[in-house]
């Protein structure tokens, strides 16, 4: 792993889910405060073999920040990403936010409700490694301080610490 910081923020999230919704508006804050945000549309350099190039900006950047949805445990990128993140923050310190997005933090943790059939769906497809990895990544991620976002509320997402 190498230890030079390029990105002030990688954002780690699914794209059906949360890219022209909470993402974009995510990102647009993001720029605003002048925080050099990695998000993978963008930043990709064409020819680059996308999930290297993943790797080397989560690497790359001092804060990751996970958007986890409804869909983020149905997508082995997203899973890959996290347990990338989680490696970094171990080896690097690497500072992990994460925003659970109409989601429940026991539901990341414990993988139940959507995350269970997510789960399901991998079993029959990767080997028990990758389920092992990907579990626990999620567990540790859901254990640390982040936000709980419920699109609810007259339209006005409601923010709580988790």
């Amino acid at each position: 792993m190498t230890a030079s910081c390029v990105y002030d923020v990688f954002l780690s999230f699914n794209g059906d889910d949360t890219r022209k919704k909470f993402t974009s508006h995510l990102l647009a804050a993001l720029d605003r405060h002048s925080f050099y945000t990695f998000i993978d549309d963008t930043k990709l350099t064409r020819g680059q073999e996308i999930g290297r190039g993943l790797l080397e900006a989560i690497e790359q950047s001092k804060v990751s920040i996970i958007v986890f949805s409804e869909n983020y445990a149905s997508s082995r990128w997203c899973l890959d990403e996290l347990v990338k993140i989680m490696d970094c923050k171990s080896a690097l310190n690497q500072i992990v936010i994460p925003i659970f997005y109409d989601v429940r933090p026991s539901d990341v943790r414990s993988q139940n409700g959507c995350y269970a059939e997510a789960f399901a769906s991998h079993e029959k497809r990767f080997n028990f490694e990758s389920l092992k990895k990907w579990r626990s990544a999620l567990a540790e991620a859901a254990n640390l301080s982040g936000y709980v976002l419920q699109n609810e509320a007259n339209g006005y997402p409601i923010i709580f610490l988790s």
